[in-house]
């Protein structure tokens, strides 16, 4: 028999996954916590003692979508042994984690007009960000990129993600886009060599 932590677990997990859905098909806006309590079984106050609030629950459904990506970063970094070529999966799982419908409208377009550029920024250093940070530094250890300015190139690089996942998202041929983004990343890394690499 679970426990009542179980329990409240469960309960949270299932009203998040009813949310996300309904979040990304029809916008924060769009959304009547009436509907999504209504599908989940359960009454505005199981929402209110989870959440406290419309905005809360958003804001957990953003949490949720970040760190499913950031797994998806991390799970295809560990699959490489050399460190380039890792850290160029970890950016194509990134880029391909933000075309699923749910995490590229919660995500891009929802997310930091909902939550504001703030706490959404906030939540993006703490996930996806922070994996950024980690493998940079781990370029400049294995000699791949010089060790100058780390901050700046992962910086950089979450900004260039950021926007070319926003322009796949409307792209008719996204992987095409995927492909040129890190094909055009691979070269921008190797044109951060240090100057005494052969």
């Amino acid at each position: 028999m679970a426990t009542k932590a179980e329990q409240r677990d469960r309960t949270r997990a299932e009203i998040v996954r009813i949310a996300t859905r309904r979040f990304a098909a029809d916008g924060y806006a769009g959304v009547a916590l009436d509907d999504v309590m209504s599908e989940a079984g359960l009454t505005r106050g199981a929402l209110y003692h989870h959440f406290g609030s419309k905005r809360g629950l958003f804001q957990a459904v953003v949490e949720q979508a970040q760190l499913g990506v950031a797994s998806a970063v991390e799970q295809a970094t560990a699959d490489h042994d050399e460190v380039l070529e890792g850290f160029l999966a970890g950016c194509r799982a990134f880029l391909e984690a933000s075309l699923a419908p749910e995490v590229r409208r919660i995500l891009l377009v929802e997310g930091p007009a909902v939550l504001g550029w703030g706490e959404w920024r906030e939540g993006d250093l703490e996930s996806s960000v922070r994996l950024l940070d980690e493998g940079v530094a781990e370029l400049a250890a294995a000699g791949v990129i010089d060790d100058r300015a780390l901050d700046t190139v992962a910086t950089m690089l979450s900004g260039a993600l950021n926007e070319v996942a926003i322009a796949n998202a409307g792209s008719p041929e996204p992987d095409r886009g995927i492909d040129d983004a890190v094909a055009m990343l691979r070269r921008f890394l190797l044109g951060l060599r240090p100057a005494d690499a052969t």
